[in-house]
C-alpha cells in the first residue's frame, strides 16, 4: 500500500517577507521522485494563490484622513490589497507576532506571513492523518514556522513522521534535530530519505508542480552548486561542488511548466551563467523554438562577469525581463578578499550589454550588501552611488552571518550564532551598524532609485 505523505511549506516568521517568485522547489523536487510510489499532498502556507488566504481586511487611516474623508463621505479605512505586480511578486498575508527575546533590541514589527495557522489545522483535521510529512525549510532564522508546523502535526496526527530537510536543516543539523523530527536530511544526499520511508524512488520524476492548484509562477534551476567560493555565502555548504543537469531534464520541466500556465519563470541557479555556452545557451535556444512567451527573472542574482554582448541579447530574446546583478561592494579591496566574483568594470560592462540588447533599465537591479563585519573595506555609500551612475535600480541585501562560513564566524564578536533567530538579515546590520545608519543608507538606496 502506497504511503500517504504531506508535503508542508512552512509560514515565515520574519521582520519582513515579499514573495520573489517564491516555491519550495527543493520539496516539489523530491515529490516529483516520489510520485509513483506514494500519495502526495500538499499544503504550502505561502502559496498567495490559494482559497485559504483571508480577504485583505480594512486598514485603520489617519485622524486627519478620517476627517477629510468624512467631509468628502468618503469610507474611514481602506482595505490592504494582496495584488501581483505585473511580473507575479507580491505580498504575503501577514498577522503580527511577538518578537522573540533574543531580537528584543531590534525595533522592528515581527511578523508570521502566510496561511493563517487556523487552516491547516482544518485541513488535518479533514484530510489526515498522514502516514510521513516532509516539511521544508528555508532560512535559518525562520525556524519558527517549522517549529510551529510540528506542533500541529503532533497534536492532530500524533502517529505521523516528521521528516525535515532544505538549507535550516543543513545548516543547522544540530538545532533542527531539536524540534522533534523524526528525521533531518542535511545537504543534498537524499538516501537517508529512501531508507527512512522505505521506497525505491523515481529519480527521473519531475517536479510535483501539479499539486497547486493555481500555477502562475515557477522554478527552474539549469545547474547545482556554485565555483565560487565567497567568504559571505553559504551555498558550497548547502551544494558542494559544482554541475549542471542535463538538457533535456531542464526542457522538460520547462515544458511541464508552461502546460501548467507558469507566466513567470524563475531561476534559483546560484551560478546560471557560468559556462553559458554549454548550460544557459543550448537551453535559451532550445526555448526559443518553442516560441512558449514566458518571462525569466534572475531573484538568485546572476554573476555579471559573463554576461557577453551576445549572451545578453540572446537572454532578452528569449525573455529574460527582471534582472538581477551580483554586485555587493564597488571597493577593490573588499571584492578582492571576499572572493574577487566582480569588479564595477564587469557591472558597468554587463549592464551596457543589458541595456544594448534591450533590458529596460527599470527591470535592471543590481544587489549591494548592507551590514557585512568587514563594512569598513566595502564602502556601502559609494558603492551605491556607483551602481546608481550607471542608470539601474539598486536594492540592499541585507547580511545574514550563517555559521561555518568565513564571514559569518567573524559576527561571533557581535551574536550568539548558535541562536538561529540571531542570523536574521533585518537584527544584524542593527546590531553591526546601528539603527540610525541603517535607516541612512535605507533612505538613500530609495532616494537613488527615484533618481531619473
Amino acid at each position: 500500500m502506497c504511503p500517504r505523505i504531506l508535503l508542508v511549506n512552512p509560514p515565515l516568521y520574519d521582520f519582513s517577507a515579499y514573495d520573489f517568485w517564491l516555491k519550495p522547489y527543493g520539496m516539489l523536487r523530491v515529490a516529483g521522485f516520489l510520485r509513483t510510489c506514494a500519495s502526495l499532498s500538499l499544503f504550502d502556507y505561502m502559496d498567495r494563490l490559494s482559497p485559504l488566504v483571508p480577504a485583505p481586511a480594512p486598514q485603520p487611516v489617519s485622524a486627519s484622513a478620517r476627517a477629510a474623508n468624512s467631509k468628502r463621505r468618503l469610507p474611514v479605512a481602506r482595505a490592504r490589497k494582496f495584488r501581483a505586480d505585473q511580473w507575479g511578486r507580491g505580498e504575503f498575508y501577514s498577522e503580527d507576532a511577538p518578537r522573540p527575546e533574543c531580537l528584543g533590541r531590534i525595533r522592528r514589527r515581527y511578523h508570521r506571513f502566510g496561511i493563517p495557522r487556523a487552516a491547516f489545522r482544518r485541513f488535518l483535521r479533514g484530510d489526515g492523518p498522514f502516514d510521513v510529512a516532509l516539511v521544508q525549510t528555508g532560512m535559518t532564522y525562520q525556524y519558527l514556522g517549522v517549529r510551529e508546523v510540528i506542533e500541529d502535526l503532533r497534536a492532530a496526527c500524533p502517529a505521523t513522521k516528521i521528516v525535515l530537510g532544505g538549507v535550516y536543516a543543513t545548516l543547522c543539523p544540530q538545532h533542527a534535530r531539536t524540534l522533534d523530527a523524526d528525521l533531518v536530511v542535511s545537504g543534498p544526499n537524499l538516501d537517508p530519505l529512501w531508507r527512512f520511508l522505505n521506497v525505491v524512488p523515481q529519480t527521473d520524476g519531475l517536479p510535483a508542480w501539479e499539486l497547486y492548484p493555481r500555477l502562475s509562477s515557477g522554478v527552474l534551476k539549469l545547474t547545482d552548486g556554485c565555483p565560487f567560493s565567497c567568504t559571505y555565502c553559504s551555498v558550497p555548504k548547502v551544494y558542494p561542488g559544482f554541475s549542471a543537469r542535463p538538457l533535456e531534464r531542464t526542457l522538460a520541466e520547462f515544458d511541464c511548466l508552461c502546460r501548467l500556465g507558469a507566466q513567470n519563470i524563475a531561476f534559483y541557479d546560484d551560478a546560471l551563467l557560468y559556462q553559458a555556452e554549454r548550460v544557459l545557451e543550448p537551453f535559451l535556444r532550445a526555448v526559443l523554438k518553442r516560441g512558449a512567451g514566458v518571462n525569466f527573472h534572475t531573484p538568485n542574482a546572476i554573476n555579471a562577469r559573463f554576461v557577453t554582448k551576445d549572451l545578453a541579447r540572446l537572454m532578452i530574446e528569449a525573455g529574460f525581463k527582471v534582472i538581477y546583478l551580483g554586485f555587493e561592494s564597488s571597493a577593490a579591496a573588499w571584492q578582492q578578499e571576499t572572493g574577487g566574483k566582480v569588479s564595477s568594470d564587469e557591472l558597468a560592462r554587463a549592464v551596457e550589454h543589458l541595456v544594448a540588447a534591450g533590458a529596460d533599465p527599470r527591470h535592471l537591479h543590481a544587489y549591494l550588501m548592507l551590514g557585512h563585519p568587514r563594512a569598513e573595506l566595502q564602502n556601502v555609500e559609494a558603492s551605491m552611488r556607483y551602481a546608481g551612475s550607471l542608470g539601474i535600480r539598486l536594492m540592499l541585501a541585507e547580511f545574514s552571518p550563517i555559521p561555518g562560513t568565513p564571514d559569518g564566524e567573524l559576527c561571533r564578536q557581535w551574536v550568539d550564532l548558535d541562536e538561529p533567530l540571531n542570523h536574521s538579515k533585518t537584527a544584524f546590520p542593527i546590531v553591526l551598524l546601528g539603527e540610525a545608519e541603517v535607516n541612512r543608507l535605507k533612505n538613500l538606496c530609495g532616494e537613488l532609485n527615484r533618481e531619473p
